[in-house]
């Protein structure tokens, strides 16, 4: 009898064990997951790493764009939206392909109110004296939710193969809208300088409508009133395309002035 007993418990032990080895792994809340690299995107490395399922199982909040660079990737709350080149969104299907984002599992470490910012220098200076407080060499995801007196935005156009390179996307097809006092959210994220060589260090914003009409890429804002939650994250993960034309790229060129083209630049002065 005692021996039955021993068995049983060894035979419970293995398949308890067997049961936490092919359970469904724990969401990793504190990375920022990040596929390919800007730097790809500026060389014109379009085409898409992963689908927006798989994104979606490394985080619900984040930027990003679509394969052949068709608009502006917003995710919130799980949810991946896109701005299109009308600066229109739409929910984004799981089979789309993903070539270059940024996301994680959003969890709040602090917040700050904010009032009447009427640029996009004060607003983001406004977050740096709480990265100055929380420490400058963390990635931080934020979202700010708000009443925008304004805002300009853009999107851009889906490309074809062969792909330009991305300042030449954003120059043939980049639009540009503002909208006046409008209420929705800002997703951003932060890279340490560090990072200078896998994205594009400081501040990235994207923007949707409360109502899920209108959003894009960041150029200006004037934010009313309203509150900024960050996500304080100390682990970063990329992911790198298994193409072989991701090879080819030449990573051996300095691209600073043509990602600070595509984080800032307009090409329309809005509309």
């Amino acid at each position: 009898m005692k021996k039955f007993f021993i068995a049983a418990i060894l035979v419970c032990a293995m398949l308890f064990n067997a049961a936490t080895t092919f359970a469904k792994p724990a969401q990793d809340k504190d990375t920022i997951y990040q596929v390919a690299l800007l730097q790809s995107l500026t060389l014109g490395y379009f085409d898409g790493s992963v689908t927006v399922k798989e994104l979606k199982m490394h985080g619900d909040t984040g930027i990003g764009t679509f394969e052949g660079l068709d608009g502006e990737m917003i995710v919130l709350d799980g949810v991946v939206y896109r701005a299109n080149q009308a600066c229109k969104v739409n929910v984004v299907a799981d089979k789309v392909l993903v070539p270059f984002s940024n996301v994680t599992f959003f969890e709040k470490d602090f917040a700050v109110k904010l009032r009447n910012l009427t640029d996009k220098n004060a607003f983001e200076s406004a977050l740096n004296a709480q990265l100055d407080k929380h420490g400058i060499n963390n990635f931080y995801m934020v979202k700010v939710h708000g009443d925008f007196a304004e805002i300009l935005v853009r999107s851009e156009q889906g490309q074809v193969e062969p792909y330009p390179t991305l300042v030449q996307a954003l120059q043939a097809t980049q639009n540009e809208v503002t909208r006046q006092n409008i209420s929705g959210t800002l997703v951003g994220l932060y890279c340490p300088a560090f990072m200078s060589s896998l994205n594009s260090t400081g501040w990235h914003f994207h923007f949707v409508s409360d109502d899920k009409k209108f959003g894009g890429h960041v150029l200006d804002l004037h934010l009313a009133d309203g509150e900024a939650q960050f996500d304080k994250t100390s682990a970063f993960r990329m992911i790198l395309p298994k193409k072989e034309n991701f090879q080819a790229l030449n990573f051996d060129v300095d691209l600073k002035e043509d990602i600070r083209k595509a984080e800032q630049d307009s090409y329309q002065g809005g509309k």
